[in-house]
């Protein structure tokens, strides 16, 4: 197969350095690119004792980075950060290459990069200081501090190899862990360029490191390995790490899969939740874990709803490009590709109607699929509950906004939401009753991942713990309480009796102070 031609700020000696980070291997891999189908750079495979011995380097200097102020690790953050902005056009070059999306979607995770790294580089001493909390009273003192939990295993996917590759890492390096990062099979080289930015930052080499391979073939030797593991993925597979995590009882953060749903209240705004659906239905292509895949419309605005946005869909501009020419790049694997493909044929075969799209473009290039809007869908196809996670959406009218909120609590999945209203207030009370890790009124998935300081995950099969905000960096680490007597005393038989009288005593005035609040 011929070798993808270079992205224009990426060259073969700046690949051949990225490659020096990996550890060394007779075994090769080369992926595709998915704007020509030609392959990628090959790119050398981790085995069992590659992993053993990046785990063993990175604990060793765990030692020292864990020992370091915190104020100092932000430090360093924040100078990625800078340097992360300076590779802005390398580093959307390379997302571009491996991923095929359109080059607006890959910068907006160069700056949801930065702004992770802002985040942590400025609070995480607050998030990190000891509390001090209430003992058990008299002498007694209790404080709770955070212990990093030392090397923690970041397991990431394709779709966003930056955003969620690297923003994972840098919560987990200022609490004081090293990581071990497993590159995806598909888009390693976006990671490497990160990593080799966090190096210059300043962020000594074995506390981040980065191993290579299939995840069904590395993935158990890394869970194996590390004391906690982060990963994005499927929830299939991620069944299969958290049952890893249990043996081992060590902790684990999983975001899964969704099939998230949109609802569009009477009183909507429709122009405005037209330009939300389209960003939230086809950034980079539809292969987003908060994307929306369903979309439930109050009868009364159904159909001005369904026209505006089966217009919007039609002007969205497909290619493939490293500039801001397109709206919509391309597909990232030939599986995404025959899902996608899959769901829309069935969905026409049992009787849904295309409205807009429906069909592989190849004059665009080998994976390229149109955006498509789907009506008529009904349970028995796979595109109604089974997650695309392509440029596809389904729009469904309903008679009220309870039939509306029962329908989007359909389902075994709890990732992400939506709600359009011109009423905040019932807006925010129809969020409520949705079962979502995170739900938007008024915006489609933009505020979700740029609201950094509240945490974000899913509920239900869409996975377990939360990054971002107090949450995502407190799941680094292993809280730890520390009690302290001013007065060491110690009771003679005979004081016990006392002691427990008294002490029945304060519980019960306790108890009467807590009735009256």
């Amino acid at each position: 197969m011929t070798e993808a031609s270079f992205p224009p700020r990426i060259d073969r000696q700046l690949i051949d350095r990225l490659r020096d980070q990996l550890p060394k291997s007779v075994e090769t891999h080369c992926a595709v690119a998915p704007f020509c189908g030609n392959e990628l750079p090959w790119v050398p495979q981790s085995d069992s004792a590659a992993i053993d011995g990046a785990a063993e380097a990175g604990r060793i200097a765990q030692r020292d980075w864990g020992s370091r102020p915190i104020r100092e690790r932000e430090r360093i953050v924040l100078r990625f950060a800078r340097l992360v902005l300076d590779y802005h056009d390398q580093l959307c070059d390379l997302m571009q290459w491996e991923t095929g999306k359109a080059r607006i979607h890959a910068a907006i995770e160069v700056l949801g990069v930065v702004s992770v790294a802002q985040h942590y580089g400025t609070n995480s001493r607050r998030y990190l200081a000891t509390r001090k909390v209430p003992g058990m009273g008299g002498p007694v003192r209790a404080a709770v501090g955070y212990r990093a939990q030392g090397l923690v295993g970041v397991i990431a996917p394709w779709n966003y190899p930056l955003f969620l590759a690297v923003g994972d890492v840098i919560p987990a390096l200022i609490a004081g862990n090293a990581v071990l990062s497993k590159a995806d099979s598909q888009t390693p080289w976006t990671l490497l360029l990160a990593r080799s930015l966090a190096v210059q930052a300043g962020i000594p080499g074995p506390i981040w490191q980065v191993v290579a391979g299939a995840g069904s073939r590395i993935g158990p030797d890394i869970v194996g390995a590390v004391d906690y593991v982060c990963f994005t993925g499927s929830t299939e597979t991620g069944r299969a790490v958290a049952g890893q995590c249990a043996a081992r009882l060590i902790g684990a953060s999983l975001e899964l899969g969704g099939k998230n749903p949109m609802i569009v209240c009477a009183d909507a705004d429709i122009d405005a939740a037209v330009t939300g659906t389209v960003q939230a239905c086809f950034s980079s292509a539809g292969q987003m874990c908060i994307g929306i895949e369903r979309i439930y419309v109050h009868d009364s605005v159904y159909q001005r709803f369904l026209d505006a946005l089966v217009a919007a869909v039609g002007r969205l501009r497909l290619g493939a490009g490293y500039d801001f020419a397109v709206d919509m790049g391309s597909l990232t694997s030939p599986r995404q590709l025959a899902v996608t493909t899959d769901h829309v044929g069935d969905a026409i075969g049992k009787g849904a109607r295309v409205r807009v799209g429906g069909r592989p473009r190849p004059d665009l290039g080998p994976l390229f699929f149109e955006p498509t809007v789907l009506t008529g869908v009904t349970p028995e196809m796979s595109v109604y509950g089974e997650e695309t996670f392509g440029p596809v959406v389904s729009v469904y009218p309903v008679a009220s906004e309870d039939e509306a909120v029962r329908l989007a609590n359909e389902g075994d999945y709890g990732l992400s939401a939506s709600v359009w209203t011109r009423d905040m207030a019932r807006g925010t009370m129809i969020g409520e009753q949705i079962v979502a890790g995170t739900v938007m009124v008024n915006d489609g998935y933009l505020s979700a991942i740029a609201s950094i300081h509240a945490p974000m995950g899913g509920m239900r099969r869409s996975g377990l713990g939360r990054r971002h905000g107090r949450e995502g960096i407190l799941r680094y680490t292993e809280p730890q309480t520390v009690t302290t007597q001013t007065r060491p005393t110690a009771y003679p038989d005979r004081m016990r009796g006392v002691a427990l009288a008294a002490l029945r005593q304060a519980v019960r005035v306790r108890l009467r102070v807590a009735q009256r609040m």
